[in-house]
């Protein structure tokens, strides 16, 4: 029987983060899968718990989660009630978050200890999910979905002195028509942590095997960032889906109880790379 166990963690600055693990009660120490959603997505998003279930019927747990500043909240994990804890995101944070989430996986105080541990990562989770791969010795595998280059490849040079000058800028949601805001913290930290945030540069530094997926008609994070990052880590296995947009088709809310073609084509390739 497929099951679903949801659990609140300590996030960067105390914030909380909302988690969910959903595995097969039948091989509740399988291999662990850690998810982590994009820019502007949360846990829930789409078919994300269709494709947990997807996994766990493989014989994985899928362990997902709610960034700590992704706007969200424990009492609306799927609305941006948090729009201050929006504003004050950066890439470290996120980083922070991701390793506390690795941290819950596997120290074995709240579920059997994870043996091992695959990053999986779409969009700017991608981008967190490779740089955290290339830093921690937990990591074994890494896929990546639409995954970014590099975090200054989202907006143009030429904004950033008009960001720096107002302390924030607004980001619309093409989803809900919200602008998000973002403070120029984001970019403080850029600058602070040129090496560390340098997605190319740790790209090289991977020694995991990677699989490295990319929709070829995807309008939001060309597929061009997946020719960058193939060209820096030459070992990457990558594979273009075809008549693919930026969430493999999919949408939120997703009304559907399978996969589409192009999400469920991700998914067997990733079982399929896992196995190997």
């Amino acid at each position: 029987m497929i099951k679903k166990e949801n659990y609140t963690i300590a996030g960067a600055g105390g914030r909380l983060m909302l988690a969910d693990l959903t595995y097969d009660d039948t091989r509740s120490r399988g291999p662990m899968i850690i998810f982590s959603h994009g820019f502007n997505g949360f846990k829930d998003w789409g078919a994300y718990n269709l494709m947990a279930d997807y996994f766990a019927r493989q014989g994985f747990r899928f362990l997902k989660f709610n960034y700590s500043h992704n706007g969200t909240t424990p009492a609306q994990p799927v609305n941006y009630a948090d729009l201050i804890a929006y504003s004050e995101n950066t890439f470290s944070i996120e980083l922070d978050d991701l390793g506390r989430i690795i941290d819950f996986a596997c120290n074995g105080t709240a579920i059997p200890r994870a043996q091992s541990v695959t990053l999986m990562g779409h969009s700017m989770g991608g981008g967190i999910s490779i740089i955290k791969a290339a830093e921690d010795k937990r990591v074994s595998n890494l896929v990546t979905m639409a995954a970014i280059a590099g975090f200054r490849n989202l907006w143009l040079e030429e904004d950033e002195a008009q960001w720096r000058l107002q302390g924030v800028q607004y980001f619309l949601n093409g989803r809900t028509g919200m602008e998000m805001p973002v403070k120029s913290g984001l970019l403080d930290d850029l600058d602070r942590n040129p090496v560390r945030l340098n997605i190319a540069a740790k790209a090289a530094e991977i020694t995991v095997p990677w699989l490295l997926v990319h929709g070829d008609m995807d309008t939001i994070i060309p597929l061009n960032h997946a020719h960058q990052l193939k060209a820096a880590q030459p070992a990457a296995e990558l594979l273009v889906i075809q008549k693919a947009d930026h969430v493999l088709n999919t949408a939120h809310p997703y009304p559907y109880n399978t996969l589409t073609v192009e999400m469920q084509e991700f998914c067997d390739a990733t079982v399929k790379f896992l196995r190997n």
